[in-house]
């Protein structure tokens, strides 16, 4: 079963079809064609046997007809079976829908990043498949004040909160989610807040007194009161994440 935190990533890109190409232009620096819209589609191979080959998500950047079909794959830990699969995922979709593809593994973990980032070696003298990845030293930055999209925000808290300097990217993170609904604001914070360790959220809290942050929800207020950051992010982290991020 996937974990809270594979979930909580993918529902950034579900949510946002357009995160993904947008990083692989700007982070990553790959040329995409352009596209007018972007379709979320069917990731599930159902023309290949077994029947386990799923990926995560599969996006279609069309211009009335498909341009780029884009496969993305959370990965969490070094897996050597995803080496034989993910070529198999890219080219399937590329027959199926006549256009060019690639596949974007998205990682927190730096180790992770660099094994994914190794090519795969198909078999024919120069035949190799190589998967763009996306790990936490190419996520952008977001400052508060940053005009970006919360899910933009979001992912950039999810990589960074722990660094030097990271709670900016958690009270950015927070600042975006103001004018969503509750459910997904709700649904962000607990993404957030549970990459931190009780130390990181506590002087979260110091930080956004120290500022003035006025809490901007309910729910914000109702975390922060009581010291209850510090003790429940977990566990409404899982259980949103599990039950939203579908």
């Amino acid at each position: 079963m996937p974990s809270a935190l594979h979930e909580a990533l993918l529902a950034l890109f579900r949510n946002l079809p357009s995160l993904a190409p947008e990083l692989i232009r700007d982070a990553l620096g790959v040329a995409l064609p352009s596209w007018s819209e972007i379709e979320v589609r069917e990731a599930t191979f159902t023309d290949l046997s077994p029947a386990e080959y799923r990926a995560d998500l599969v996006l279609l950047l069309r211009r009335k007809k498909p341009v780029f079909a884009l496969i993305i794959e959370v990965q969490l830990a070094v897996d050597g079976s995803k080496r034989y699969r993910w070529p198999v995922y890219a080219t399937a979709i590329r027959d199926r829908h006549h256009c060019p593809s690639a596949l974007l593994v998205v990682t927190p973990s730096r180790d992770v990043a660099v094994w994914a980032g190794e090519a795969i070696e198909l078999g024919s003298p120069g035949s190799v498949f190589r998967p763009l990845v996306l790990g936490p030293d190419r996520v952008p930055w977001v400052h508060p004040g940053d005009a970006v999209a919360p899910e933009t925000a979001v992912l950039s808290a999810m990589a960074h909160a722990s660094e030097p300097n990271g709670l900016d990217t958690v009270v950015a993170a927070l600042e975006a989610t103001v004018g969503l609904d509750e459910t997904r604001a709700k649904l962000y914070y607990d993404f957030v807040v549970s990459r931190l360790n009780k130390a990181m959220r506590t002087a979260l809290e110091e930080l956004m007194h120290a500022r003035g942050y006025e809490y901007q929800s309910d729910f914000a207020r109702k975390y922060f009161s009581d010291g209850k950051v510090e003790g429940k992010a977990e566990g409404k982290a899982e259980g949103k994440a599990e039950g939203k991020a579908e």
